[in-house]
């Protein structure tokens, strides 16, 4: 009859230790749910970050395009007029020339102005 008590206390010993690491289990589950479910919501906050971060980035590459092509335009706009001028020192009608010249330099140097400060704007 003893050996059937102790037994029985061991048994009881036994439920008790196998509930304790069960409890322990669902604690330590609940507790990887949740750090699972945090770190899901920051990544999600990190993906529309990056999303906002690379729509910015192609806002700033296409003004940074026109501002070159305005650029280019400019300088070439300006090579133009320098070989006009060039052509017409030759001519009688210089000063007539040379006012229209100074015009489309003095246009063109504005234009350059912008489109320099442009790429800065994007900063």
């Amino acid at each position: 009859m003893e050996a059937i008590k102790k037994k029985m206390q061991m048994l009881k010993l036994d439920k008790e230790n196998a509930i304790d690491r069960a409890e322990q289990a669902e604690s330590d589950k609940k507790a990887a749910e949740d750090k699972c479910k945090q770190l899901d919501d920051e990544l999600a906050g990190l993906q529309k970050k990056l999303k906002g971060t690379e729509d910015e980035l192609d806002k700033y590459s296409e003004a940074l395009k026109d501002a070159q092509e305005k650029l280019e335009l400019s300088e070439k706009k300006a090579t133009d007029c320098l070989v006009r001028r060039q052509l017409r020192q030759g001519r009688d009608d210089r000063a007539d020339g040379d006012s229209d010249c100074a015009r489309t330099l003095g246009m063109l140097g504005m234009q350059l102005k912008q489109a320099s400060k442009a790429p800065r704007a994007c900063d």
